[in-house]
Formats: structure tokens, C-alpha cells, sequence
């Protein structure tokens, strides 16, 4: 299978779980209606584990920042990146189509427009570019560095190990979640924000672009200091993304 294809079908059901528990946390009528953070955290546990195991042939990356970092540590080629990230944000991007087909009818029958966003991509607590960018920084350098320093959150063939990085995000969600709702992830926030700007969807709002760089940028900053730590403590010299 292919890289781009792997990474379309791991970023697929990571939105389809993804996006799907948010909706049914937060939309109107729904079995799951307001049953909480505890829910959408483990939620996304699930969407990373399912994800990464769909995902297996190409490494199961499901997320740029975590490309970017293998291909400036060496780990994997840089011609092969656009491959991961065309998979990644087109995969994002139908994931959450496909949770928004399953919930249409509770979509239209919530009135909060910013619910209905929220179900598609992530917004700030307290709104701040600066500390929402640091924000979604730190859950990223925690998510990379975990990646990279915890035993057997990677196989003997470089890939992504289901289920200490499906942990691994539990943990970010419940500790370091709260100030941006961690998309730690481009493609998870770019792609359905997209989808939510095509999309046929009653009474939405606006879909909130002037945010929409914070997790784009925030994640690619951690993991880049990620990737600088560990090569930092592996040989001694700071790894930074060559230019």
C-alpha cells in the first residue's frame, strides 16, 4: 500500500472516531449528549489506536507534526513527505464528512453554531495567538518526545506502536487538553475545518480562519524542540529542522 493511501485510510477512521465523539458529546439529541471531557479524551484514545492499526504499511504517522520530525531526524526520506501530508490532510478532511453524514440530522437540530464547529475542529478556551500557540506547543513536544523516549512507543520497523501512543494522547488530552482542546495535530484541525467551510451545514457559522494557524504552527514548533531535546541527549548537539 502506498504512503499516501496508508496515511488516507489511518487519518479516515482517526476522524471518523474523532470528530464522531466530539459530535456526540456536544450536539443536541444525541445518546452521548453532554456525558463529558472524560468521553471525548478516550474518544480519541480509540480514533489514535484504530488510526495507527488502519495505517500500519506506511508507519502510521496520522499527523504532519510527527512526519516533519522523522524526515529532519532521518527516519524518513523528504521526498516522501508530501506523500504523508497529502494523506494526512485529505484523509482529516473525509474523516469528518463521514462523521458529519452519521450526525446530519443532530447537526441541524443543535442551535449552538459554535457546538457544531467544535465538532469538526478545535477553538481556545481563553482566546491568546501567543499562549494558544504555546499551548499547542507543549502538547506536541509532550506527544513527539513521548514517541521518541518512551520504550516501545515504536516497533523495530519505525512505526508507531497503537497502543503506548493511543496512552500517550489519553494522557495530553486529560493533562494539557484544557486551553486549546489539543489538536497537536495540523491535518486533524486543518482538514475538518475545510470540510466545514464546503459543507451543506444548517445554521453554521463562520469557520473561524483567524485561528486557524494556531494549530498548524503551535505543533510543528513543539515537535521540532522535541526532535532537539532528544538529539540533544542522543549525541550531544541540538537537532533542528535543516533549512
Amino acid at each position: 500500500m502506498s504512503i499516501l493511501l496508508s496515511e488516507f485510510l489511518g487519518c479516515t477512521f482517526l476522524l471518523l472516531f474523532g470528530a464522531g465523539v466530539v459530535a456526540n458529546v456536544v450536539l443536541d439529541k444525541t445518546k452521548g449528549h453532554n456525558s463529558g471531557w472524560m468521553v471525548i479524551n478516550f474518544g480519541w484514545a480509540m480514533a489514535v489506536f484504530i488510526g495507527i492499526y488502519v495505517a500500519t504499511s506506511s508507519g502510521s504517522h496520522l499527523n504532519p507534526a510527527v512526519s516533519i520530525a522523522f524526515a529532519s531526524m532521518g527516519r524518513i526520506a523528504w521526498s516522501d513527505l508530501p506523500q504523508y501530508l497529502a494523506g494526512q490532510f485529505l484523509g482529516c478532511f473525509t474523516g469528518s464528512v463521514l462523521a458529519w453524514f452519521s450526525y446530519r440530522q443532530h447537526m441541524d437540530n443543535t442551535i449552538d453554531a459554535d457546538m457544531k464547529l467544535a465538532t469538526f475542529c478545535t477553538a481556545p478556551a481563553i482566546r491568546s495567538s501567543v499562549q494558544n500557540v504555546i499551548s499547542e506547543a507543549v502538547g506536541t513536544f509532550a506527544l513527539i518526545s513521548g514517541i521518541l523516549f518512551l520504550p516501545n512507543s515504536t516497533t523495530d520497523l519505525g512505526h508507531l506502536n497503537p497502543l503506548p501512543v493511543a496512552l500517550l494522547v489519553l494522557g495530553i488530552g486529560l493533562s494539557l487538553g484544557g486551553p486549546t482542546g489539543y489538536a497537536i495535530n495540523p491535518a486533524r484541525d486543518l482538514g475538518p475545518r475545510i470540510a466545514h467551510f464546503i459543507l451543506p451545514i444548517k445554521g453554521k457559522r463562520d469557520s473561524d480562519w483567524a485561528y486557524s494557524w494556531v494549530p498548524v504552527i503551535g505543533p510543528i514548533i513543539g515537535a521540532q524542540l522535541a526532535v532537539a531535546l532528544y538529539t540533544y541527549v542522543n549525541d550531544g548537539r541540538l537537532g533542528i529542522i535543516p533549512m
